[in-house]
């Protein structure tokens, strides 16, 4: 190209920030951004702009946060940036195929998964879940399937056993990142060859919902251990007690057999939380009663009872 790739930035949360902050930081030529609308938040309501606004309006580029991207509306103002290309980071709808055929080059998805595993909204919590040990970055062409398109290039990194979803989100932004940078450059130099998916290997990651965190004791200990990590932070991982709901951040497996009942207190050191599961046992290390904060659990059993016996459900 002899002249600046035109490039139209669509993407909502945080996640989305570093590649725009890449694109800005690499001087490319960002003509529009395009972002959900504001949003109420928090206990008072109040409006709150997603941070690619925010991040987008500190670059000094121009912001469109259209109500709808399937009006004939939305599609004339893509039509009249006569962009390159358009790049498309977590931006929250699917986008029609009318819109996709726009870019004189092509539109980008980065995702983070190594496709065809992990399609859909929630890649980064559903590879912890699933205990993998790998994960990473894709970088496709879009299509108007859900994450179906050519590969142009990814990446992967290691799940550590004590990573969470929110500590892999970090990771995975800023490689998402640079991989989106490498991927602009190699269609500079013509160096870019897409490759079709292989479509009978593609697992899903669907959207997660507040109420999906319920701790379900009767799993092994190693399952409930890669859950609580990968729903952290959000929406958390969580189990009841009686009526009062108790968020669990952090737990161990302990490797002993138990012939308790899962979901069951059992007896230990003053300090130490042990729960019966449905194969061994898990030590909580970290936990939040209903109104309180975030506690190692030596803390907690200080102000709170959980003698053995008592059933976690």
């Amino acid at each position: 190209m002899n002249k600046p790739a035109r490039i139209i930035f669509m993407g909502t949360p945080e996640f989305a920030v570093h590649a725009l902050s890449a694109l800005h930081k690499n001087d490319r030529n960002v003509v529009l951004v395009v972002t959900q609308p504001d949003r109420r938040k928090g206990r008072g309501r109040q409006l709150s702009a997603p941070p690619v606004k925010k991040a987008a309006l500190n670059f000094g580029y121009k912001v469109i946060q259209p109500p709808t991207i399937r009006s004939g509306e939305f599609s004339n103002i893509i039509t009249e940036y006569e962009p390159d290309f358009i790049v498309v980071v977590a931006f929250g709808h699917i986008i029609a195929k009318n819109i996709l055929d726009i870019p004189r080059v092509a539109t980008l998805n980065i995702h983070a998964s190594l496709l065809p595993k992990y399609r859909g909204s929630a890649p980064i919590q559903w590879a912890t879940i699933k205990g993998e040990d790998k994960t990473g970055v894709t970088i496709m062409l879009m299509d108007e399937g859900m994450d179906t398109g050519d590969i142009l290039l990814s990446s992967e990194i290691e799940i550590g056993p004590d990573d969470t979803s929110g500590t892999l989100h970090e990771r995975l932004a800023n490689l998402g990142a640079d991989l989106l940078i490498q991927t602009l450059n190699a269609f500079e130099t013509g160096d870019i060859h897409p490759v079709p998916q292989d479509h009978s290997q593609a697992t899903y990651a669907p959207l997660l919902k507040k109420n999906d965190g319920l701790i379900d004791w009767n799993a092994p200990a190693q399952s409930i251990k890669a859950f609580i990590r990968g729903m952290t932070p959000w929406p958390g991982a969580f189990t009841f007690h009686g009526e009062k709901r108790l968020k669990i951040f952090k737990a161990k497996n302990i490797f002993t057999d138990t012939t308790d009942v899962p979901g069951t207190v059992m007896k230990g050191f003053p300090d130490e939380l042990w729960i019966a599961t449905g194969k061994g046992v898990l030590s909580i290390l970290e936990i939040q009663g209903e109104s309180g904060k975030r506690l190692l659990i030596k803390d907690f059993l200080r102000g709170y009872t959980l003698p053995p016996g008592t059933h976690l459900h």
